[in-house]
């Protein structure tokens, strides 16, 4: 860790061109900066998000599994709709004379109906487990972004001295005052 606060302290000590200067390339500066800050999140981020995301991947496994339940009796259901259905035309048969149209009708909404069931479970599970996936991701970006930030600031706390904070500062000024002169 002394080694990476080290090469941020020796950043401002790099001369250009045997002097003391600000590096106004904004685009490598930002490269830098954006490269540190990804470095921070994946060392101290890995393991958590790794078992944030065991644990949500054993919570969706856990969906899945009681979805296929669901779907299993359903599907039992339809069996049973299925032998229900055997047993209206074997009637159907014997009446077809007195109201065959009637248990046509029967049949239909029954078949109908077990196959909207069928479908609003298979939309259920679907759902289900859309939810449980975003739900888990949003989770995993709020404790790694917040794992970050505190770690990037533990890091920036512990090594800054009063004199490099007070040079931070200054440059600062100077450079807003730069700025303030170039739109002016």
């Amino acid at each position: 860790m002394k080694n990476v606060t080290d090469s941020f302290v020796f950043l401002g000590h790099w001369p250009s061109a045997g002097s003391f200067g600000f590096n106004t390339d904004i685009l490598a500066t930002n490269l830098i900066n954006l490269s540190v800050v990804i470095g921070v999140l994946i060392f101290f981020g890995k393991g958590v998000l790794s078992d944030l995301l065991d644990n949500r991947k054993q919570r969706i496994l856990n969906t899945i599994r009681n979805s296929e339940e669901l779907r299993g009796k359903a599907i039992e259901q339809l069996e049973k709709a299925r032998a229900r259905l055997r047993k209206v035309e074997l009637e159907a048969d014997q009446f077809r004379v007195n109201g065959y149209s009637e248990i046509e009708r029967e049949k239909m909404n029954l078949i109908n109906s077990t196959y909207k069931t069928l479908e609003q479970l298979e939309n259920y599970k679907n759902e289900t487990i859309n939810f449980e996936q975003q739900r888990a991701i949003n989770q995993v970006r709020q404790r790694v972004f917040q794992q970050a930030l505190q770690g990037a600031l533990g890091t920036l706390n512990s090594c800054l001295n009063n004199e490099l904070h007070l040079r931070a500062i200054n440059a600062n000024i100077g450079m807003f005052g730069a700025m303030k002169e170039i739109t002016d």
